[in-house]
């Protein structure tokens, strides 16, 4: 009786305190699943502590362990982050920390002398206290993973100067894009009129299409070097692929990502006729950092073909930490092309697009209920701004969640396309080799939780991948 009385209770609240303790509930809910999540993997990061049968061809006793603790660190960074994220975020809702920073901004504002209808004015001010909110009390956990845990196991190639250099920089610039952007959205959605959602849908299209075809040519190279990959074998060997599969390649780059990290990658990106591809120097073994600093280390220069080098050199250039080879490089990029023949990032454009419209007129359905603002302290007023932060953070809450997963199940689909993909390229066994290679370089820990690995891959477990592999070579 006593619990179902409080629940008639809860029921019989106005309906801005039910919306304000819906929210903290799901909040919380979402928070001790994830953690219940995580404990379960962290439970296999602590029991497996030898690398298992299935594992003993593909990944040596030594790696598996540094794989493993590096996971059981991070698993224990990610706990006291989560946590700390979680709380903060509590509290600034139960003590009104978001009308605090709306009237603070208004005090701003006031100063500068504008007064409150000027609302997106006030927004933009509002914006900017809360990303630089965010950034500083960000700072610690993010110096904290980058000199305390990426340090140890070998992965931080920034110094202090860097990094904070670095910081300062990505917050200038997404302050440059995110303000006009913001203004803009803005003044659509007051002008608008009834079809704003549609307009407003519209103008995050053009931005989203714009920033990924401007990112890699003018922002990305405001934080890394890039520089076009030198005529030789590989790059031949890449247009040849390009040109086999009727991808229109133009330039391929090498991002000198070991300044920051020692992890790797690779990317494509561009519309229509004017395609590029990124490759992380740290992918390329003649382009590693960490290689060269192994043969510097040994006090020799070895030739390139290998011959007349002692047997020293021979053992570390066999056994060299990272990198592939160009043919697994190949492989790798035949899978990330796989992704454009299969039409996955056009499928994934469509999708997001699709959720975007949806969320905007849902939006324009809630926004003018004022028991929405009022359950975040907005009683007088209600500013288009935190409209749109509190329908699209907190209310559509559970709809996040239950799409991230289908889209984590949707990727891990895509992801076994692309290798088939690859294989058909004829790149199945130089994929096989290259999936190991990058599993080792970045410590990855091909042992899972079946649960945790369902709802937070996007990617599939090593061995999933290796297995169909190994299927598509012997088919």
């Amino acid at each position: 009786m006593g619990m179902w009385a409080s629940l008639d209770a809860m029921w019989e609240m106005p309906a801005e305190k039910r919306i304000f303790g819906a929210v903290l509930l799901f909040s919380w809910t979402v928070y001790l699943w994830e953690t219940f999540l995580a404990q379960r993997q962290r439970r296999i990061y602590k029991t497996t502590t030898h690398v298992p049968p299935e594992l003993g061809q593909i990944m040596d006793s030594e790696t598996f362990e540094k794989s493993r603790l590096y996971q059981l660190d991070k698993s224990t960074f990610s706990f006291w982050s989560g946590l700390y994220s979680e709380i903060e975020g509590t509290l600034i809702l139960l003590f009104g920390g978001i009308p605090y920073l709306w009237r603070l901004s208004g005090r701003f504002c006031g100063y500068a002398g504008f007064g409150p209808e000027y609302e997106i004015t006030q927004s933009l001010v509002f914006l900017l206290l809360a990303t630089l909110f965010s950034a500083l009390t960000g700072l610690p956990w993010s110096l904290y993973n980058t000199f305390v845990i990426e340090e140890k196991h070998g992965f931080n190639q920034q110094t202090l100067g860097f990094f904070m250099k670095d910081a300062v920089k990505k917050f200038i610039v997404t302050q440059c894009i995110l303000l006009p952007v913001s203004s803009l959205l803005l003044y659509i959605i007051k002008i608008g009129g009834d079809y704003f959602f549609i307009y407003a849908w519209l103008f995050t299209l053009v931005v989203s299409l714009v920033l990924v075809t401007i990112y890699a040519d003018y922002i990305a190279p405001l934080f890394d070097k890039f520089t076009p990959l030198p005529e030789g074998k590989l790059k031949q060997e890449i247009e040849i692929m390009a040109k086999s599969i009727d991808f229109p390649l133009t330039k391929v780059y090498v991002v000198e990502g070991s300044k920051r990290s020692s992890h790797s990658n690779a990317y494509f990106y561009g519309f229509f006729k004017n395609k590029r591809i990124v490759l992380f120097d740290t992918l390329l073994e003649e382009y590693s950092v960490l290689n060269k600093d192994i043969l510097e280390e040994s006090g020799m220069e070895p030739r390139k073909d290998g011959e007349g080098d002692s047997e020293e050199i021979k053992a570390k250039v066999k056994n060299k930490k990272q990198g592939c080879k160009n043919e697994e490089v190949l492989a790798v990029l035949g899978h990330e092309l796989g992704h454009w023949k299969l039409g996955h990032t056009v499928k994934n454009i469509i999708i997001s697009q699709m959720n975007s419209f949806l969320c905007f007129f849902l939006f324009a359905v809630l926004i003018g209920r004022k028991e929405l603002f009022a359950a975040f302290g907005f009683y007088t007023s209600q500013p288009t701004l935190i409209g749109l932060l509190i329908i699209f953070q907190f209310i559509f809450s559970p709809y996040n969640e239950v799409l991230s997963f289908c889209l984590t199940v949707l990727s891990r689909r895509f992801e076994f396309q692309a290798d088939a993909f690859a294989k058909k390229l004829g790149k199945a066994k130089d994929l096989y080799s290259a999936l190991i290679k990058l599993n080792k370089d970045n410590l990855g820990f091909p042992v899972s939780d079946w649960l945790f690995s369902m709802w937070h891959y996007s990617h599939p477990p090593l061995l999933e991948r290796l297995q169909a592999l190994e299927n598509s070579k012997q088919d």
